[in-house]
């Protein structure tokens, strides 16, 4: 049988995809003529903070930029500025912009484009924060300590203006060479101090190999596409943590139903991010696997800092972490309606959180920033807002559930048509879990980069050989399989 055999690409059409799960790209003539004529509706009554040297970071090409920020490093700390695109501004309540991205609820990702929560007359220009022009934003200010602490933190609506468009791979190249842009010089540092922070509260980071699709740019005529292991840098590591701390600054002012500096407002509302603590048994079937791998995990040590020391190259480690996805589950929208602390809380975080980041990219985001800016204001939070809250998680639910089921069926689809002509053929392969009474085994093959499931009872944790038995595109479904003589 065939090894290594390094298999390229593919043509591969992601429309039957679309049609199955009801996506459609075009937006009604009536909202997108809204999003045309959109106007800030807070035009008379923003902060000009132009003179903030405000940059963004994205993967390349992107055009719907939700955050630019700038960070200093202080004497006593650091300075966070980070701007987010103020769409509340720009749609008007109960209007058919309005009324069509509540019913789309988030964009969807295709490798072939996207279906998008907003025309992109609106995401991808009036909203946008693109380098060189003026732009409506929700501007959080975030002043912290020594070790990255918040001590205060604030949110208000401005007028900004991004310097300069960045991407991750370039920001992680300027670091590395000592020559970051002047407005995130600071960001390595923060950012580290932010992870630290995170597994001391217990905060989980999965580093499984990312499986993505990818256009083949060396095919001419019909488009062929390849799987890939999404690349991730340090820089997407800081990056998030900036936007991971302003989501908890966000939650923070929701809870205490007023603004940082403790001025009261009566006007408690709030949407946030929820995720319950992993279940005992999950924990316990994950130290299991650790002592079944190898991997020492003190019993006083959490888990987060367990999977923060794995070499993520090593068998045991994609193991473990591919047993970790076990304890993130539950995630939800809940809003604030007198629960309990703990029933609050965002397990994988390990703090409060609220997503306020995305708004071009995900309806909640346009609620909690507008909650947020109402307590800081200390101003009703709108009508608008209250009544559209659980609309909006029954939106976020149902499109949250869609776009898992999306993301998975555009890399089956790719999985089946790239390994279609390779039945038969031989593979190397970890052994991620190992089967149980109601599932197979689990596998990842590093070329091409599959995850899928394996009969044959392999041993956990094991590099060994399996056999591609089934590739359909049809059905979107490949089978592998083991036996000792791949050994």
């Amino acid at each position: 049988m065939e090894l290594h055999q390094r298999i390229v690409s593919a043509p591969v059409d992601f429309g039957a995809v679309r049609t199955e799960f009801g996506l459609a790209s075009d937006y009604p003539s009536e909202a997108v003529s809204e999003a045309r004529d959109a106007a800030d509706a807070f035009a008379g009554a923003r902060a000009d903070r132009r003179e903030i040297p405000l940059v963004t970071i994205d993967p390349p090409g992107a055009m719907d930029l939700d955050q630019a920020l700038y960070l200093e490093r202080t004497p006593s700390g650091f300075l966070l500025y980070y701007a987010i695109a103020d769409v509340a501004a720009l749609i008007a309540p109960g209007g058919a912009l309005a009324r069509e991205s509540l019913t789309r609820g988030q964009t969807f990702y295709f490798p072939d484009g996207t279906v998008p929560l907003h025309p992109l007359v609106l995401s991808e220009d009036r909203a946008s924060l693109l380098p060189g022009v003026d732009r409506p934003a929700a501007l959080w200010t975030i002043e912290c300590d020594e070790q990255a602490v918040p001590l205060r933190f604030s949110v208000t609506r401005a007028l900004v203006r991004s310097r300069a468009r960045l991407d991750y791979a370039k920001v992680q190249a300027a670091a590395d060479a000592g020559r970051l842009h002047p407005s995130i010089a600071a960001l390595p540092e923060f950012g580290r101090l932010r992870i630290e922070a995170g597994i001391g509260r217990g905060a989980i980071t999965l580093r499984l190999p990312a499986q993505t699709v990818i256009r083949d740019d060396e095919q001419t005529g019909i488009d062929h596409w390849q799987l890939a292991v999404e690349p991730r840098t340090a820089a997407d590591d800081w990056n998030e943590q900036v936007s991971l701390l302003t989501g908890m600054c966000a939650a923070r002012i929701m809870l205490d139903g007023n603004n940082s500096n403790g001025s009261g407002n009566p006007d408690h509302v709030g949407l946030l991010r929820t995720m319950p603590p992993p279940a005992p048994a999950a924990i316990d079937s994950m130290r299991r696997t650790a002592a079944a791998v190898g991997v020492p995990w003190p019993p006083a040590e959490s888990a987060a800092r367990m999977l923060a020391t794995l070499d993520c190259n090593t068998p045991a480690a994609l193991v473990l972490m591919s047993e970790a996805t076990t304890l993130l589950r539950g995630a939800s929208y809940t809003i604030l309606n007198g629960q309990s602390p703990d029933a609050l809380q965002h397990s994988a975080i390990g703090a409060a959180y609220a997503h306020v980041t995305a708004p071009l990219r995900r309806l909640a985001d346009r609620y909690a920033t507008e909650i947020c800016l109402s307590h800081c204001a200390n101003t009703p939070v709108p009508q608008w807002v209250r009544d559209g809250l659980a609309p909006v998680v029954d939106t976020m639910r149902r499109t949250d559930a869609v776009a898992g089921k999306v993301e998975r069926a555009c890399v089956d689809l790719t999985e089946a048509t790239v390994l279609a002509p390779r039945v038969g053929t031989d593979f190397d392969a970890v052994v991620l879990r190992e089967a149980n009474g109601t599932r197979p085994a689990e596998i990842f093959i590093a070329d091409p980069p599959v995850l899928a499931k394996c009969a044959g009872n392999p041993p956990e944790g094991r590099h060994l050989r399996v056999r591609l038995d089934t590739a359909d595109p049809t059905t979107r479904t490949v089978a592998f399989s083991y036996t000792t003589e791949h050994e």
